[in-house]
């Protein structure tokens, strides 16, 4: 402890040794007597007191110095000029690992890791000779293999006119930099899950649209870009109605937003059958649609997504399909398919409106001559022909059917008297008058026609169609080339030459005739 009393130690010139190991265990200051005068000693005492009084006050100042830096947080390291430690405080000792002997004279770089070192130094180096401040982040490896991530800041201490020393100031941000990487390998998985989505996305074959909840693009993939004709560039931020436009493919009116349907329903929703896409550039396909919410973290619904096809292709090709199935593929006529299901509807609107139908069968006379002398390829386009007649004799209301063979037949819906189908009938029998050119030939071709008549000539489709045949029949009968309606007695003549037909066959069958006379 020091003393608190003044000593001075008087010595002969010739025994200076002895007054400095006298000041080294404890005295204050020593003086020579060859020296002294007769103001002496006051001013030597002054003197004395003063440098006690600053040596103490620097002891003092130290201390509190000392107290601040090990309880500062931030390692603190100082070197002289030549870069040795000359001190370091309780934090630098525990970020380090490495105690006050260990670092005193050492330079800071110590205990760097090694696969920072080269790095870090030759960042300093610029640093020191530019007499400039440092600041870097790096890793300290302690003894026992510990990582401690550091950020050092490092300045020059100057009396103004040349540097004698730095001061470095080490902060353990260990806990920060190893949530920077946690959070940097969220980032790094979120951006490899984001890029393996937007693949997906635009490897598919759908379009994907999405908005937010007020209804703005906010993300579209490359078939979507193709579809709407809109980039994605161009999309973003944009109203859902101004690039994704649909329409009604039958009002032409447009079609409601599946996306405000799913958003306010909070469900997945279909678009509505027959909607068309309006590409930018005005070009229209038909889609199929799906929408459904997109929910945040909290459950909440934060906008919509929409999955949709082109099914342009398919449509056409069930349309084509439906057309084939109810349509003869020579004349492109209705068959007797579609016939039926329109005959059925004529029937019940006549039934309800007290109208009458007209069903007209016709048969092409002479057609088997022409298609045995001629070929089944002038046949086909004597037939072509007919229809074409056949349609064009008629109401746009009316259906011509082909009903297979050279067979056809006329549906005449709501007629108000038979004397209407007469008419039509004398109409078709006029336009085949004139023959038919077919490449250099000149075909005439007649009609048989037959007429029945809802509801005197039947009350169902089966009834009426039925018995239109057996008018027909009766027609070509009577000599072609004419007309007949339905009579009740003809069906009596049919029966009983079906009856005489069917004997016959069995007879031939089981050899029951007998040859009596040949001439």
């Amino acid at each position: 402890m020091a003393p608190q009393a003044l000593i001075v130690v008087l010595s002969l010139a010739s025994d200076e040794q002895t007054a400095r190991q006298a000041v080294q265990r404890g005295a204050s200051d020593y003086l020579v007597k060859g020296h002294v005068d007769g103001h002496w000693l006051p001013r030597a005492l002054r003197y004395l007191i003063e440098r006690q009084a600053t040596h103490d006050e620097l002891r003092s100042s130290e201390a509190r110095f000392r107290a601040m830096s090990d309880a500062s947080p931030l390692g603190i390291f100082v070197s002289d000029a030549q870069g040795g430690c000359i001190y370091t405080n309780a934090a630098y000792h525990k970020i380090s690992g490495l105690s006050f002997d260990e670092t005193l004279g050492t330079r800071w770089s110590r205990a760097i890791h090694p696969d920072d070192r080269q790095r870090v130094l030759a960042e300093w180096g610029e640093a020191v000779r530019g007499l400039a401040p440092f600041q870097t982040e790096f890793r300290f490896l302690q003894y026992d293999q510990s990582i401690v991530w550091t950020r050092v800041n490092s300045g020059a201490m100057s009396d103004g006119m040349a540097p004698h020393g730095r001061v470095e100031t080490v902060e353990d941000i260990t806990e920060r930099k190893t949530a920077e990487f946690v959070l940097q390998a969220a980032e790094d998985r979120l951006f490899e899950e984001r890029e393996r989505a937007q693949v997906t996305l635009n490897s598919i074959g759908d379009a994907v649209l999405c908005t937010d909840l007020a209804g703005n693009v906010s993300y579209l993939n490359l078939v979507a870009e193709a579809m709407t004709g809109w980039s994605y560039q161009e999309a973003l931020g944009r109203p859902l109605a101004e690039v994704f436009r649909i329409i009604d493919g039958n009002t032409r009116a447009p079609a409601a937003s599946p996306a405000e349907r799913a958003i306010r329903l909070n469900r997945t929703v279909e678009l509505a059958a027959d909607c068309l896409l309006v590409r930018r550039d005005g070009f229209e396909s038909a889609i199929e649609d799906s929408a459904a919410p997109i929910h945040n973290r909290d459950g909440r619904v934060a906008g919509a997504v929409l999955v949709f096809h082109d099914v342009s292709e398919s449509r056409a090709m069930a349309l084509k399909m439906a057309h084939l199935a109810q349509h003869d593929f020579l004349t492109g006529l209705p068959n007797r398919v579609l016939l039926t299901e329109r005959l059925a509807q004529a029937i019940g609107l006549a039934q309800r409106r007290h109208k009458q139908v007209a069903l007209v069968f016709l048969d092409l006379d002479y057609f088997k001559n022409i298609n045995d002398s001629l070929g089944h390829a002038i046949g086909d386009q004597v037939l072509q022909s007919a229809a074409a007649r056949l349609t064009a004799a008629v109401r746009a209301s009316d259906t011509v059917c082909r009903q297979g063979g050279d067979e056809f037949v006329i549906l005449l819906a709501e007629i108000e008297q038979p004397l209407d189908a007469a008419l039509v009938a004398e109409k078709l029998l006029e336009a085949f008058a004139v023959p038919h050119l077919i490449g250099k030939h000149e075909l005439h071709v007649t009609l048989s026609i037959g007429i029945s008549v809802y509801p005197d000539d039947g009350s169902n489709v089966d009834n009426v169609l039925q018995n239109a045949d057996t008018a027909m029949y009766h027609a070509k009968a009577s000599g072609r080339n004419n007309y007949q309606f339905f009579r009740s007695d003809m069906n009596t003549r049919a029966v009983r030459r079906q009856f005489l037909e069917s004997g016959l066959r069995r007879a031939l069958k089981q050899g029951e005739f007998r040859l009596h006379y040949q001439p």
